[in-house]
């Protein structure tokens, strides 16, 4: 039983399989180069769709080398909080809730009405 004993041996990570009868499948090396001209090459499985884009260690895009243009994503552009409002209502609309909110204001402080100027 003694030499059988995995003792000394960490079971946390250490694998006792072997790679006999492991057939691994054909590989090919796709290369891609970022617009800061880092170059990354990577593995890929001869059956895998490689894809147009991977990020490089950079943070940016890295395209890749003699491969197809990627497709650009249809994008939106940004709402603001003012577009949003404007969806709801109305510029005179928003005019007059304005008012009613300053002249409520004014009240709580005490201040007396003011009159509108003409122009």
């Amino acid at each position: 039983m003694a030499e059988r004993s995995l003792r000394g041996t960490n079971l946390s990570w250490l694998s006792f399989e072997s790679d006999e009868g492991v057939t691994f499948s054909d590989r090919a090396i796709s290369r891609y180069v970022c617009p800061d001209g880092h170059v990354s090459e990577l593995p890929f499985s001869v059956e895998a769709e490689v894809p147009p884009l991977w990020e490089c260690r950079c943070g940016l895009d890295a395209k890749l080398e003699n491969g197809p243009e990627p497709e650009l994503k249809a994008t939106k552009p940004q709402r603001t909080h003012w577009d949003m409002l404007l969806e709801r209502r109305s510029v005179p609309e928003l005019e007059e809730l304005l008012e009613e909110r300053l002249a409520l204001l004014r009240q709580m402080r005490g201040e007396k009405p003011s009159r509108k100027r003409s122009a």
